[in-house]
């Protein structure tokens, strides 16, 4: 069983993947900031954890982390609150679960990033920009890291039912891709720890998942 902190623990991705953990015979515990998400996310089988990144130091981030053995960053502020948020959640946010990760003791990270392309040939404002700038910060940060790391670049996310198959490589054609595919595929990374060290890039496509990120594993043989 693993036990799995999820950073951002109340968003779309980050609710599926609980659930998913769940029905796994994993332990997840989820990241909320506001009171009213702690029933809903109880209901998926997730062990809710109060806090906010906005106030919280690397030590207390590490005391409520500690005893998990996979940190997933999966908050993001979604374009609401302008640059200063985004510059906070997804920034320092990430900076500082890095650092929280690492006094607490967790090697394994995983970080839900941003595919490069996204909407690109497309008018988009300055504050997308600076979103896209901060996403690329991060993963830089996290692969400077001596952490276990897999970052996962997921394309246009979609509400819509998933299909449990994907397309991944480590660069390959813009796409969309539904939440529960991305949720599944942190599933496999979380569950198959050969998956080390790289950055996947994740869409829509005609693969399983589990043969999919299986196939990031050296030699393609599960650790």
């Amino acid at each position: 069983m693993h036990s799995v902190f999820i950073v951002g623990g109340s968003g779309k991705v980050a609710r599926s993947l609980a659930r998913q953990l769940a029905d796994r015979g994993h332990q997840p515990h989820s990241l909320y900031r506001h009171a009213e998400q702690a029933e809903g996310l109880e209901a998926l089988g997730a062990i809710p954890v109060a806090g906010n990144l906005l106030d919280l130091d690397t030590e207390a981030l590490a005391k409520l982390m500690a005893g998990s053995d996979t940190v997933v960053f999966a908050a993001g502020a979604g374009g609401k609150g302008g640059e200063q948020m985004t510059d906070a959640i997804d920034g320092h946010g990430l900076e500082l679960s890095v650092a929280a990760a690492e006094l607490a003791g967790i090697q394994r990270f995983i970080l839900v990033s941003a595919f490069p392309e996204a909407s690109r040939g497309k008018s988009v404002s300055e504050t997308f920009e600076n979103y896209m700038a901060v996403k690329k910060r991060a993963d830089v940060h996290l692969a400077a890291s001596d952490l276990d790391w897999v970052i996962l670049r997921p394309g246009t996310l979609l509400d819509s039912p998933g299909s449990g198959k994907v397309h991944v490589g480590l660069a390959i054609p813009y796409g969309d891709v539904p939440r529960d595919d991305v949720a599944a595929a942190l599933l496999q990374i979380i569950e198959q720890p050969g998956v080390s060290r790289v950055i996947i890039e994740l869409t829509q496509g005609s693969t399983p998942v589990n043969e999919a990120i299986q196939s990031f594993v050296p030699n393609s043989t599960q650790a």
